[in-house]
């Protein structure tokens, strides 16, 4: 796991959108944002989830791994970088590839959008625009060590099961301590609202 990263708590998540705005005010999105609020379960519950890039370790990020144009390039510390429009022919392999469901085609562009961890502010040591705005912590930027000194006793996760094969992500999701399983069930985040595991 990179040193600083988000932190996704979604027992937190309000759903109050404040991510979604922020990251639409980033200049290189150009007014898109590249974060998505799910509802784990629409018209059932409230629960919702602010979903980003994982930022995939291991054994290589998917979405770059199956980029036939080499796009999609992973920074040396970590950071899974959005397609290079100079490169990005449309093609979505990028989009199939992710366990996470993480990227999207433009299809008026014809290129793959997703976030990059606000690269151009994390690189200088500022936080990503979505974490910066969260009202209830549901993301947390920053090291293992300063959520735990905040949130004492949590648990997080960074490692996740797709069937057989485990992904390792740079990106880290807060699980319950009392009820998480290892290795985590990948695509689906461990969720408790009002005492009810809703996965």
């Amino acid at each position: 796991m990179m040193g600083k990263t988000i932190f996704i708590d979604p027992g937190r998540c309000i759903g109050c959108q404040a991510c979604v705005s922020a990251c639409r005010e980033c200049d290189s999105h150009r007014g898109k944002s590249m974060i998505h609020l799910d509802y784990t379960e629409p018209g059932q519950s409230v629960a919702s989830l602010p979903t980003v890039c994982m930022h995939c370790e291991d054994p290589v990020a998917p979405c770059a791994e199956v980029c036939p144009a080499d796009a999609i390039l992973v920074t040396a510390d970590g950071v899974v970088q959005q397609a290079d429009t100079t490169r990005c022919i449309g093609c979505a392999n990028c989009v199939n590839a992710c366990p996470f469901g993480v990227p999207k085609i433009d299809l008026e562009a014809k290129l793959q959008m997703k976030c990059n961890l606000c690269y151009d502010r994390t690189a200088y040591g500022l936080a990503p625009m979505c974490a910066t705005v969260c009202p209830t912590g549901a993301l947390f930027y920053g090291t293992l060590e300063e959520l735990q000194a905040e949130r004492p006793g949590v648990q997080v996760a960074d490692s996740f099961a797709f069937g057989d094969v485990m992904v390792s992500t740079g990106v880290a999701m807060v699980v319950p301590a009392d009820k998480v399983q290892w290795p985590v069930p990948g695509g689906l985040p461990v969720v408790e609202v009002n005492g009810i595991d809703v996965r």
